[in-house]
């Protein structure tokens, strides 16, 4: 959910999903996380020949499959949704699936994320005082993957900053991301803090950093700042 006062110029997900999918690289190995991340994969041309794990076990998966009365009960993604099968795609064990990703063969893992800390701290797993939770794969395909990517909203539903200086929730990995994609802008983690790269259209860096709880720095040069538009397709 986008912060009241700028639901108008958010990105929705699927803008937000296109976005991240421009970030990958071809020939790929990518994680798709639960949830939002899943909005990638329609977005990748099938040129580009990234290939697409998710942790339950499947290596070359495809795309969400949606309006189906049939579920094929063997293919399923890590969130228990129906997806496809990419050409050449397999099933394997889930030991497997877990050793591929704890020996640095995962190109990138797409999250979604409770808060990210300035440093690249991640919680993604649990809400403080919530008796359920687990922290299940997410340990593992934060610490093993060699770019960590956070797809979230900038806010929670309530308009709390999910972008914080310190993690106030329990930690899933520490200083493990490398960049984080919100329905208002792109954040590099660097060694000084969040750089803003990328700025959703009408609105302005300070816009962004009045919804940051923690400091932002970006570039002053005209046009250093790219514009995200909320263009469709």
């Amino acid at each position: 959910m986008a912060h009241p006062e700028f639901a108008a110029k958010a990105l929705d997900r699927d803008q937000m999903a296109r976005r991240v999918a421009a970030e990958l690289q071809s020939d790929w190995v990518v994680n798709i996380g639960i949830g939002m991340p899943t909005k990638v994969i329609p977005h990748v041309p099938a040129e580009r020949d990234i290939i697409f794990h998710s942790e339950n076990g499947i290596i070359g998966m495809g795309p969400e499959i949606d309006g189906v009365n049939e579920v094929d009960n063997d293919l399923l993604s890590a969130g228990k949704r129906p997806v496809s099968l990419n050409p050449g795609g397999s099933f394997v064990h889930h030991a497997d699936s877990f050793a591929l990703a704890r020996n640095g063969r995962l190109d990138a893992t797409i999250l979604g994320a409770y808060q990210v800390a300035s440093n690249g701290d991640l919680a993604n797993w649990k809400l403080p005082g919530a008796r359920a939770g687990n922290i299940g794969g997410a340990m593992d395909l934060a610490a093993g993957a060699r770019r960590v990517l956070v797809m979230m909203t900038h806010v929670t539903g309530k308009g709390e900053p999910k972008l914080v200086e310190r993690l106030r929730y329990p930690p899933t990995a520490l200083g493990v991301v490398r960049k984080v994609f919100t329905d208002l802008a792109v954040l590099s983690v660097t060694d000084k803090g969040f750089h803003l790269d990328e700025i959703v259209e009408g609105l302005t860096p300070e816009d962004v950093q009045r919804v940051t709880d923690a400091p932002l720095y970006w570039q002053t040069a005209p046009a250093a700042i790219r514009v995200l538009t909320r263009e469709k397709g």
